[in-house]
């Protein structure tokens, strides 16, 4: 989203908590920021905004989840930054390569891993091994899909006649539990946010991390997250609601402008919350 850099702009350093391919940190960098720590737990968007910023000094790579953001400022020497930056879920980047397993559009294995093999259980794991119920659990609560419980019945079905090991098979199994309707969004979309989110521990690693970047901002400092569904926006907004230390800087979150939802059709459901620092509450 173009409007972070001018939220972010001159500061001395940001994190750039979720870094992916660069195109923020590459933003900021040009909008005047001194130095930008660009985070990732995905060893190959790591890798390419390493490529992509090969050359700019400012750019300082790190490996690692932003729930460890205390750690990672420590190790780099940093008290305090002017800011910290998420853009959360799923990158284009990791949904483009069907060898990822995160896309119900193109046949792949089911991993969903952003943190590649390195990491914990497997989309697989989690459609194969989980209960009936803590699948239709997770469906409802991280895609709200309504229709949980007949697409956990589904799931289950379908994996004991054989296991579900591919983005196909998973997507044929739910499309076939709630139907597809002309036109409409593949209805498989809401089941596979919510299996990532489980994968990857979404929810719980942004409620970790979001104090630790409010504790790292200098007065002034700001906090900026783009979110792209309620359940993320959610958690940002109470938590912004609920930290003294943090003044929103919009009543409303900021939208991308028309050209860019164009351009970009991920970004048109994106939300930006900026809150800022405001120093120490009197006691």
């Amino acid at each position: 989203m173009a409007e972070v850099a001018a939220y972010l702009a001159g500061r001395t350093v940001v994190i750039d908590a979720t870094v992916g391919a660069g195109g923020h940190a590459e933003a900021l960098l040009d909008a005047g920021v001194g130095t930008v720590v660009g985070l990732d737990r995905d060893p190959e968007a790591l890798a390419e905004a390493s490529r992509r910023l090969a050359g700019r000094d400012g750019f300082r790579p790190v490996m690692g989840r932003f729930s460890r953001l205390t750690d990672v400022a420590v190790e780099l020497g940093l008290s305090e930054v002017g800011g910290v930056l998420y853009d959360l879920g799923v990158s284009s980047m990791q949904l483009d390569r069907p060898d990822r397993g995160f896309s119900y559009r193109a046949e792949g294995p089911l991993d969903m891993r952003m943190g590649g093999e390195e990491e914990g259980p497997t989309a697989a794991e989690v459609v194969n091994g989980y209960a009936e119920e803590d699948l239709a659990r997770i469906v409802f609560e991280y895609g709200e899909e309504r229709l949980a419980r007949r697409i956990a019945r589904a799931i289950v079905r379908a994996r004991n006649r054989a296991p579900i090991t591919t983005t196909g098979q998973l997507a044929s199994v739910v499309a076939s539990a709630v139907g597809r309707r002309p036109g409409g969004p593949h209805p498989a979309r809401r089941t596979f946010q919510a299996i990532r989110i489980e994968v990857n521990r979404e929810i719980e690693e942004l409620a970790a991390s979001l104090p630790q970047a409010a504790g790292l901002l200098e007065p002034g400092g700001r906090l900026a997250v783009i979110s792209y569904h309620s359940i993320e926006d959610r958690t940002v907004k109470r938590f912004i609601a609920s930290e003294p230390l943090l003044m929103p800087l919009e009543k409303k979150p900021v939208r991308p402008a028309e050209a860019e939802r164009q351009a970009n059709p991920r970004a048109r459901s994106a939300k930006l919350r900026v809150a800022e620092a405001v120093g120490q509450v009197a006691a």
